[in-house]
């Protein structure tokens, strides 16, 4: 199982089968098809611009976008959300247990920069 940058441990089930769950949130992830802007998110999906940032949190906590930002040229940035996932999996454990695989995306250094820059912002 993966984990979301700055986050401990594995995604929750849960969170996971809430964001799942949540038609304005399968509506994201079927729209994310290449790095977009909350802005341009809201546009494409229809979803009021307010609901879209609860909708990308939803989507965030339970590790299945991730936030990249992006260093323009006039010194400002931008923040694009990608999908952090090609697959999930859910299956029954040897106990019997729920249990949850996300099948991620390779990264490049230029995603690992976009990373640690983001760290660095939520740190400051």
């Amino acid at each position: 199982m993966g984990c979301k940058p700055g986050k401990e441990g594995p995604p929750d089930l849960q969170e996971i089968l809430d964001a799942l769950d949540d038609p304005a949130c399968r509506e994201i992830v079927e729209c994310l098809e290449e790095p977009m802007t909350a802005s341009e998110l809201s546009e494409r999906c229809e979803i009021p611009q307010s609901a879209m940032y609860r909708k990308l949190d939803l989507l965030s906590d339970a590790s299945l976008v991730e936030e990249r930002v992006e260093v323009r040229t006039d010194g400002h940035h931008t923040t694009r959300y990608v999908l952090a996932f090609n697959e999930v999996r859910l299956s029954l454990d040897e106990n019997r247990v729920l249990d949850v695989e996300i099948d991620r995306p390779a990264r490049t250094p230029e995603q690992r920069l976009s990373e640690m820059w983001s760290e660095v912002r939520k740190e400051t």
